[in-house]
């Protein structure tokens, strides 16, 4: 590889519930590195590292990319969903061709879903209090 391909990256940067992740695209072999780790052993489980590097599935690109990502925030599933949202907008700055059957697949849209507010008077968001006749 040569000293451009090591600078030539594309960024993208993936939201899901409370988890941020930044995740930086190179020509590469195929590699992923995830807060300076394998994804298997960030994750702990193999479903959220397959979820993770999906849009690289999907594109048919796993063994043309290294991916670097830092992720912070969340839980490890939040960190997963974060980093495909983060890996498949950084694959559509690539090349814009991608967009498409990333869409279809819904990789391209953040996920709205967070952690609802609890209320006064409540236990959680919703749980009441158990009801005392007298």
């Amino acid at each position: 590889m040569t000293e451009q391909d090591q600078t030539r990256y594309s960024y993208g940067t993936g939201r899901r519930k409370t988890a941020v992740a930044r995740v930086r695209i190179y020509p590469g072999d195929g590699t992923a590195v995830i807060n300076d780790r394998e994804p298997l052993r960030h994750f702990g489980r193999r479903e959220l590292e397959q979820a993770a590097l999906r849009p690289l599935e999907v594109t048919g690109l796993t063994d043309r990319f290294r991916v670097s990502v830092k992720v912070v925030g969340g839980g490890v599933s939040g960190q997963a969903g974060a980093v495909a949202h983060g890996l498949a907008r950084a694959l559509c700055v690539w090349d814009a061709e991608l967009r498409g059957p990333l869409k279809a697949a819904g990789l391209m849209t953040r996920d709205p879903r967070m952690k609802e507010r609890k209320k006064p008077g409540l236990k959680r968001a919703r749980k009441a209090p158990q009801y005392t006749k007298r």
